[in-house]
């Protein structure tokens, strides 16, 4: 089935994991805000009961379920809820992550192992499950959250930096190898408001994070961005956007 008419958001099917919080609730508040059809993901089901209910309270069609993005079958389920609902999926929206910071040094090889099957496996899986739906369908959109620190390391961030690189490099090789039918957007916030910062419990990374927060931008900021991205024409790509404070150093 082809996609809703381009260049619009009214009417699209916009997936949305890691939407219990930050970046994702504030996407899934302003797409739907514009008209999107909203599929929410995220671990906390509660949360996403209550941000469902506001949303609906104030007119956005949105629907929500539980997900563990470093489950692929987990994934799968997810993506073929909004294929039985609505019968194809406009834009697959990878946002789940986790930033717990810390040096090498601290060897905190649990959170290590966390982020890169959060931010990396879970991006892959997003992709797994989504492409094959929007090859048959030709068209569709992936937006994928990266980060700034997608392009500069910084002490305590590493490896989270590293995530964010691959979450790069990945977007980048899907984006020439589907490119026609599917649009591939990389967003990179700088630092912003979100829970993100509540996973570090390293104290080095904890001081490093509250440097940069003394600056953050709204989440609203990065769901602006996105809306963008998604409202372009078909034959336009946004490849890759970043949005950062305007005092930002980094």
């Amino acid at each position: 089935m082809n996609s809703i008419q381009s260049g619009t958001i009214k009417d699209k099917v916009v997936l949305i994991t890691g939407a219990s919080s930050g970046i994702g609730e504030a996407t899934a508040r302003h797409l739907a805000h514009r008209g999107a059809h909203v599929i929410m993901g995220a671990r906390r089901t509660d949360r996403l009961e209550s941000l469902a209910a506001d949303i609906r309270a104030n007119g956005g069609s949105v629907r929500f379920r539980a997900l563990d993005v470093t489950q692929l079958e987990n994934m799968k389920h997810f993506v073929d809820a909004a294929l039985d609902e609505f019968g194809r999926v406009d834009v697959m929206i990878n946002n789940a992550g986790v930033m717990p910071l810390s040096k090498l040094e601290a060897l905190k090889i649990d959170e290590w192992n966390r982020m890169i099957d959060v931010n990396i496996r879970g991006v892959l899986h997003g992709i797994a499950a989504a492409l094959p739906v929007m090859q048959k369908q030709r068209s569709g959109q992936f937006i994928n959250m990266a980060s700034i620190g997608a392009h500069a390391v910084s002490p305590t961030a590493a490896v989270y930096c590293a995530t964010k690189y691959a979450v790069l490099a990945i977007s980048e090789g899907l984006r020439q190898e589907v490119g026609g039918d599917i649009r591939v957007t990389l967003v990179s916030p700088g630092v912003t408001e979100s829970e993100l910062a509540e996973s570090i419990s390293d104290p080095a990374g904890r001081e490093e994070m509250r440097t940069f927060r003394s600056i953050a931008i709204p989440a609203d900021a990065i769901a602006r961005a996105v809306a963008y991205a998604v409202e372009q024409p078909a034959d336009v790509d946004v490849s890759e956007i970043i949005v950062r404070p305007t005092a930002s150093m980094y």
